[in-house]
């Protein structure tokens, strides 16, 4: 290295002073701008980082107006941004982007309404909400929005000054439908002031990651809702069954850790079938070999069912006499059974109409604070779009990629723990209490 190559570089002498060196002239003129502001612990939680890459990412530029550091670490931070584009369309991409963080155009008026053509469809300028609490302002005053959750409209109730968020397809005709980008503010949710149980999950996913601390976590977690009076759902795929992992399963219910119970129609076959024959699939769950004629044991289950009527009969009657079925009917665990194309059957009680299921998996969804989802990819991208951001979602899998989908698409809150089925729920029973 060369002496005037001397690192790091001699900062020049600046005559007109500090505040003379920040004035640097932008390249050209840029035809849009807004400005906006950001306030809460926008340094520590990275949100003024993210508004910055999120503006060059979408091809805009931003020069940073004013902004105040929060001493310590329960005083907010503030920020006022002006931002550019090109085009009118690159702004608003720009702004809805940003209000994902929790910035707030400043001068904005209340939110645009305009009303659904027909039932079912909305203006082709609606507002997608996410799963972030969301407000709009009304004749001045901020008003939240009930119901918040990924990829729905505002539907606003100006005599009432309410607004709901709402799917597409329960949309009626002449209803106001939020538009554009003025008069929203949604609150991002900020790293946790203290220590946080789930933090430390929340780095990459591996499956070399401490499982026996993060299923302790997980077990500290569950054990503080359940005793608080809060719900606690489990999202399950029948691996869990496969694996023998049900009793583990079964014993979380027995013992007021599943207050509501999401899953498909194998779920439930299966379960009985290892309740009625001791196989799943066919397979002997005590020795794990096939069975003869097991491959139509599932069938032989869904028809004792059907021939009695409902799973709720076959508890009654004494069909099934322990399980998951079993011990979700006996303690009133609130179900929803949600079918597929490729089902057998089905099962009495699976929801064969996806929209019903839809519904009916949102009304049980009220309360819930915790989701433990199973090795189950699509009913657990299903129930992460319905969810709040509040709540805190465990995804169980043994494949990677399973588990990070569900953050790939939106579920941001959700955290990771690569691992099989029944190693998860035999630890996580073992930690409530569930004798070894």
């Amino acid at each position: 290295m060369n002496v005037q190559d001397e690192w790091p570089p001699a900062i020049p002498e600046n005559p007109k002073g500090d505040k003379e060196l920040m004035n640097v002239t932008r390249p050209h003129t840029y035809p849009f701008s807004e400005t906006i502001t950001l306030k809460g612990h926008i340094i520590d939680s990275l949100i003024l980082a993210r508004v910055m890459d999120a503006i060059m990412d979408l091809g805009g530029d931003f020069n940073v107006e004013e902004i105040y550091v929060g001493r310590h670490k329960q005083e907010p931070s503030r920020a006022r941004i002006s931002v550019f584009a090109e085009t009118e369309l690159q702004m608003r991409q720009i702004l809805v982007t940003l209000q994902q963080f929790g910035a707030q155009i400043l001068d904005g008026g209340d939110v645009r309404t305009e009303p659904a053509p027909i039932d079912g469809a909305v203006p082709d300028d609606f507002y997608s909400t996410t799963n972030l609490p969301t407000q709009v302002r009304l004749n001045g005053t901020w008003v939240d929005v009930q119901g918040t959750e990924m990829d729905l409209v505002i539907v606003v109730d100006r005599e009432r000054g309410a607004a709901f968020a709402r799917p597409i397809g329960d949309v009626k005709a002449g209803e106001q439908i939020v538009v554009g980008h003025e008069g929203i503010r949604v609150i991002p949710m900020e790293r946790e002031r203290e220590q946080e149980v789930f933090s430390f999950m929340r780095s990459a996913v591996s499956s070399e990651r401490p499982n026996a601390l993060a299923i302790a976590r997980v077990a500290q977690t569950i054990r503080e809702v359940r005793d608080a009076g809060g719900k606690i759902l489990f999202v399950v795929g029948p691996a869990i069954i496969h694996s023998g992992a049900g009793k583990y399963l079964a014993w979380l219910i027995h013992n007021g850790y599943v207050h509501v119970l999401f899953g498909g129609n194998a779920i439930a076959v299966h379960d009985v079938e290892s309740q009625l024959f001791g196989t799943s699939l066919g397979v002997d769950l005590q020795s794990g070999l096939p069975t003869p004629g097991g491959h139509r044991n599932h069938m032989r289950a869904i028809n004792a069912v059907r021939k009695v009527g409902s799973l709720e009969k076959a508890v009654e009657t004494g069909l099934i006499r322990s399980g998951v079925m079993y011990e979700a009917i006996r303690h009133n665990v609130r179900m929803v059974l949600a079918g597929s194309i490729r089902d057998d059957g089905p099962m009495p009680g699976v929801i064969t109409d996806t929209v019903e299921a839809q519904r009916k998996m949102r009304e049980a969804l009220e309360g819930v604070e915790v989701a433990i989802m199973v090795a189950t990819m699509l009913h657990s991208i299903a129930t992460g779009n319905l969810l709040p951001a509040y709540v805190k979602v465990v995804v169980v899998d043994i494949n990677p990629a399973t588990v990070t989908k569900l953050a790939d698409r939106g579920s941001f809150q959700a955290v990771g723990m690569v691992t099989d089925a029944e190693l998860f729920l035999r630890e996580l029973a073992e930690e409530l209490g569930m004798p070894k």
